[in-house]
């Protein structure tokens, strides 16, 4: 506004320019919706890797087509990809087939009683039986405090390996503390969460590992003293007893029991038996073993033999003795800690075969609960749905997927890569895919795409052999590598567009049969000498020659929805300005400048702005009418740039000159 002028003098005022720059969105950014063994249920999760959807969602799995079209989508170029994990809720004979959360509860200590804390897997699956929790005290204050390790563990070829820990320390259950164990862990951990029990406060759970007693006084041990050894409850040693003189330091002491405890019970299950100092000062610190087996029933228990070594240092009975807990483990758990509820993982069932409903039911979801593909509602921008599941489902449930995914599409101005169902046929041919797409006419869609056949990458959960998958993972990160290099008018097809990491095609094509179904709208996929497999087609599923439809090509309907939802966003701004001819131009100006920049990129025809787009905003296309309501009118067009499908070259013989 106008500076209020009081006093003779200069006065400096900023005036708006009226420039307001519109940027241009993503174009390529993934979205997968399947089964996965791992990973929130029904949540859209951002991934920037194959290395992050590893982390997230478990990697490769036999049962998951998404998971390979996931890989396939990085490997082809893609960078940025949504996934949605999903499971079956079928109910059969009582049975839910929905995947399970593993849990445990944890008691005050081993004889059992009512758990304090129940700690249970953050998502569902039998991923979650492969954690471990270990208890200690060694903490600032040992007498108050405890101390809280996660691990997850997998075993690889008979061995037991860490695949990540997390460690939360000095922790009370007290809702009213900012250490408190459910608010420090919950914000905190990738693996567990923790609900606290009714009347737990100021309690602990009971530590794991044989622990010995708080400072023991080192003073009073001697030469020869000696334990005795038990592993299940039966004796496996004796140590050999302190040397001369014996330790005086708590490292020394563990050290020393460690080596006597591993020679007294070798071969026995304490090969690699760890004792270990906990806490940070001779005031705090006690000793803890383990049998380091790995095996949940092995308890360690350290007794009395003769020289009353296990009462100097502090050591318990085999009853309180915890090696670790088990979240979800074996029930054989439960004869060690009674009482401590523990429900084991499980992935439920995954059968796109047998349970083709429930797959479906899944895969679709519920736009209110924002479940299956409704969890992308939940997303800002997405640009490619890719749902490979439905390669395995019955056409008619493979249908209602893909009716769903269209006009989820339709909403969200996203593109959706359909794969052709398998279940009911080999689709793999030419005949049975045209015979398919006929019997499906109403999957016909300006927002869709159809590729074929099938394509052969190398499984590496089957020793490399080539497994066949639906294209859409692959043509997904192709448009991505093409939207990167050239821009999302340059259709995703050609000798430039190889497909990475594909052996070979399901079906390999003549010209003619190519010529078949390309005018049908069935984009082919090509395995050429020299270039090898590559996408040789861009029509939509509205590109059928007799169709006529003017979003016949993929990449003029990308761009369309790349201008729309570019400009949607870039004009939020007009709402609620005052509708007159300074707004007009100003929405002329910016929306103009975007407009002209794609010109200079070469994203539309023509040699001037002129022959390439207007933008319209004046009295003329808003009315007074139009002014009264609120509205205000923006005409854009473009001149898109269309795919050279066809390329004739006239040869002809030039004749010889006749002397006259």
């Amino acid at each position: 506004m106008p500076v209020a002028v009081t006093y003779p003098g200069v006065y400096i005022e900023e005036i708006p320019s009226g420039v307001r720059t519109i940027t241009g969105v993503a174009t390529s950014i993934g979205a997968f919706v399947d089964y996965f063994p791992v990973g929130q249920m029904n949540q859209a999760v951002q991934i920037l890797s194959y290395s992050d959807f590893e982390k997230q969602f478990g990697g490769l799995d036999i049962r998951s087509e998404a998971s390979y079209a996931i890989q396939q989508f990085f490997l082809n170029g893609g960078s940025e990809a949504y996934v949605v994990r999903v499971g079956s809720a079928t109910v059969n004979g009582g049975t839910s087939n929905a995947p399970v959360a593993a849990q445990i509860g944890l008691a005050a200590d081993s004889s059992g009683g009512s758990a304090l804390l129940i700690v249970s897997a953050n998502s569902p699956g039998a991923w979650g039986n492969n954690l471990r929790l270990d208890v200690d005290y060694g903490t600032t204050d040992p007498t108050k405090f405890f101390n809280l390790t996660v691990t997850e563990v997998a075993v690889v070829s008979g061995n037991t390996q860490v695949v990540a820990t997390e460690t939360f320390r000095n922790l009370v259950i007290d809702k009213t503390q900012p250490s408190d164990v459910a608010a420090v862990v919950n914000a905190g951990s990738q693996l567990i969460t923790v609900t606290e029990a009714s009347g737990s406060a100021g309690k602990r759970p009971a530590q794991t590992g044989t622990a010995s007693g708080l400072a023991p006084d080192l003073t009073k041990l001697q030469k020869g003293d000696a334990l005795d050894v038990s592993l299940g409850g039966t004796k496996i040693g004796t140590t050999s007893g302190l040397p001369d003189p014996p330790p005086n330091t708590m490292a020394g002491v563990a050290s020393a029991l460690q080596a006597q405890i591993r020679a007294a019970g070798k071969g026995q299950g304490v090969d690699n038996a760890t004792v270990s100092v906990v806490g940070s000062s001779a005031t705090n610190s006690y000793l803890v073993a383990k049998t380091g087996s790995g095996k949940w029933g092995d308890v360690l228990a350290l007794s009395d033999s003769g020289s009353g070594l296990a009462t100097k240092l502090g050591f318990g009975t085999a009853a309180q003795n915890i090696q670790q807990y088990l979240v979800g483990g074996p029930a054989k758990q439960a004869q060690v800690l009674p009482g401590n509820a523990q429900v084991p993982g499980s992935d439920g069932t995954w059968d796109p075969s047998g349970d083709a409903s429930g797959v479906a039911a899944a895969i679709i979801g519920d736009p209110i609960q924002k479940s299956g593909i409704y969890a992308l509602l939940n997303v800002d921008l997405f640009n490619l749905l890719c749902l490979p599941v439905t390669a395995n489902l019955p056409d008619t449930n493979a249908a209602a997927v893909a009716s769903a995914a269209e006009a989820l599409c339709t909403t969200r101005r996203a593109f959706y890569l359909v794969d052709v169902p398998q279940h009911d046929g080999n689709r793999d041919k030419v005949d049975t895919v045209m015979s398919w797409l006929s019997s499906n006419a109403t999957l016909r869609s300006k927002n869709a795409a159809l590729y074929f056949p099938r394509t052969d990458i190398p499984d590496s959960l089957n020793g490399f052999r080539l497994r066949p998958t639906p294209p859409s993972g692959t043509i997904a990160g192709l448009c991505a590598r093409i939207d990167g290099t050239r821009g999302v008018w340059k259709a995703p097809a050609g000798t430039e567009a190889t497909l990475t990491n594909v052996q070979k095609v399901e079906y390999k094509l003549t010209d003619p049969e190519n010529g078949v179904l390309n005018p049908l709208a069935i984009n082919c996929l090509r395995n050429f000498p020299i270039y090898g497999p590559v996408c040789w087609g861009a029509r939509t599923l509205n590109g059928a020659d007799q169709m006529a439809d003017e979003y016949k090509y993929i990449p003029v309907r990308r761009l369309a929805l790349f201008l729309e939802e570019s400009l949607y966003r870039g004009t939020q701004w007009v709402v609620f300005e005052p509708n007159d001819e300074p707004l007009w131009a100003q929405i002329r100006l910016n929306v103009g400048a975007f407009m002209h920049n794609l010109f200079r990129q070469g994203a539309f025809q023509g040699q001037t702005p002129q022959d390439a787009y207007f933008v319209k905003c004046d009295k003329e296309s808003t009315t007074q009418n139009d002014i009264n309501l609120g509205i205000v009118n923006i005409v854009v067009g473009f001149a898109p740039l269309k795919p050279a499908e066809f390329v004739v070259i006239q040869i002809q013989q030039m004749a010889g000159q006749i002397a006259t």
